[in-house]
């Protein structure tokens, strides 16, 4: 512990000496795994001889996710590769694993056989469904879609689910460390997808999104409107926002008829460069939005 505190104060990093073995693949847990190397952690992540699917289907991602670290490709039903893990894990502080529990077991990678073999370490797994359904299947979009986060035909621009519980995943792994440096006591951890995807329903829940909500269309002052070559968000919500926004766009009312009439006489990037000069909330959307 003496000496994880010493390589802390000399890097800055709160995971300064702190060692991480990785199973998972796709995106969440590289993507967490990826954080605690930004905390200092020294990940070492471990891929089937088959690698992680993401690295044919999306290599530029993959490496974004994976950045920082030390990628070795082992087999767990093999023997010799077995040992090689096991090695690995007597000597680390974590592991984060995305694997169904079913999954776990098999593998002998179960909290319980974890423990007895690995008395110092922690373990963060993530799941798809939380207790008792974590051995069903899922993926983003089915998280999205049993919370009512998607309105069809349009699918999701991003994976948010996925990368929303990459926080969880980092706070779990904080929280079991921290935990064990004070007690000598590790821990573990569940998460699960599917509760970020209900956690972010909570402005949904409360109408606030929802259609015809402040947030869903409902105001003027917080929405999308068209310019003269694509689109703006406006969200001045704040009464000091929009009063100065009425005021510069020397509006009588500030109805959506009268704002979308003035956003249409100029270019969406003018409208954003005329709100930065004013210290005004408005943004220009992307091209691709048009």
């Amino acid at each position: 512990m003496e000496r994880n505190r010493r390589r802390m104060r000399a890097t800055g990093r709160v995971l300064a000496g702190f060692r991480v073995v990785t199973m998972g693949g796709n995106i969440p847990a590289p993507a967490a795994a990826a954080r605690l190397v930004e905390l200092g952690a020294r990940v070492v992540k471990i891929e089937s001889p088959a690698r992680d699917p993401m690295a044919a289907i999306a290599p530029d991602l993959y490496r974004e996710v994976n950045r920082g670290q030390k990628i070795v490709a082992l087999s767990l039903k093999v023997k010799a590769d077995r040992a090689r893990v096991d090695a690995l894990l007597a000597k680390s502080d974590l592991l984060l694993t995305a694997s169904r529990p079913a999954s776990l077991r098999r593998l002998g990678l179960d909290w319980k056989r974890l423990h007895a073999r690995f008395p110092r370490l922690c373990h963060v797994a993530l799941v798809g469904h939380s207790a008792p359904r974590q051995n069903r299947p899922g993926h983003d979009m089915t998280y999205l879609a049993e919370t009512g986060l998607i309105e069809p035909p349009n699918l999701p621009l991003s994976l948010w689910p996925d990368l929303a519980t990459v926080e969880r995943l980092v706070s779990a792994a904080l929280e079991l460390l921290f935990a064990r440096e004070r007690t000598g006591k590790p821990g573990w951890r569940e998460i699960a997808i599917e509760n970020t995807a209900k956690f972010l329903t909570l402005p949904l829940r409360f109408g606030l999104t929802a259609r015809g909500g402040l947030l869903g269309g409902g105001s003027p002052r917080y929405n999308l409107y068209r310019a003269k070559d694509g689109w703006i968000a406006l969200a001045a919500l704040e009464p000091h926002f929009w009063s100065r926004l009425k005021s510069e766009l020397r509006l009588k009312k500030g109805s959506k008829r009268e704002l979308q009439a003035a956003f249409r006489k100029r270019r969406a990037a003018d409208w954003a460069r005329w709100a930065n000069s004013r210290d005004l909330p408005l943004a220009a959307l992307p091209s691709r939005q048009d």
